[in-house]
């Protein structure tokens, strides 16, 4: 008997194809006989139905934050747009910080020199935020494993800061839109 592998409304990476579509209908096929669908097809708007096989959902940010991966980390890139003499003030001369969240060290986030040159403070405190992230998220989810497995044993305070803890996933896990066409434009682009 076939099961659903994905849910209306879900984002899909269409393989046959080469495009990002969302299921707009779950077609199940039925045989007499059988108090289950014998097959399921999805249907995503883009002329014909497909199998499960021809899809791939969108990771999780579950997937995307594992914690058995190293840990995101701030390393040290050399100032090509200054000379350490000329940048005394900032808090490690001749460098500016770079969080690498892959490990072959490449991927993350960099900031432009003449931002980090106005606030070189406030940028090192992002970028060991930003270092320190997958570890605050992993806390947060502890703490909301903590207080599902017995909500009534749990203070008040520990159950608003694990609402809160849940607000951040829902946050995390929302699939982002893309941005709604003005009136005017969506006339000229159908043109």
């Amino acid at each position: 008997m076939a099961k659903a592998v994905f849910q209306r409304n879900q984002r899909v990476w269409v393989e046959s194809v080469g495009a990002w579509a969302v299921i707009e209908k779950i077609v199940p096929v039925w045989a007499r006989g059988f108090d289950e669908p014998v097959r399921v097809t999805y249907d995503v708007g883009l002329g014909r139905d497909f199998h499960a096989h021809e899809l791939r959902g969108e990771q999780s940010t579950q997937d995307l934050v594992n914690d058995d991966e190293p840990s995101w980390r701030l390393l040290r890139a050399r100032n090509k747009w200054q000379q350490p003499e000329d940048c005394e003030h900032h808090p490690y001369p001749g460098t500016y910080p770079v969080v690498v969240t892959d490990a072959q060290d490449w991927g993350g986030w960099r900031v432009p020199g003449a931002e980090y040159d106005r606030d070189p403070l406030k940028v090192e405190f992002q970028a060991r935020l930003i270092a320190s992230s997958k570890r605050l998220l992993s806390i947060a989810r502890h703490l909301t494993a903590m207080v599902d497995e017995a909500p009534e044993d749990a203070p008040p305070e520990i159950r608003r800061l694990a609402e809160e803890a849940r607000k951040v996933e829902r946050y995390l896990q929302q699939i982002p839109a893309a941005p709604e066409a003005a009136p005017g434009e969506a006339e000229e682009n159908a043109a």
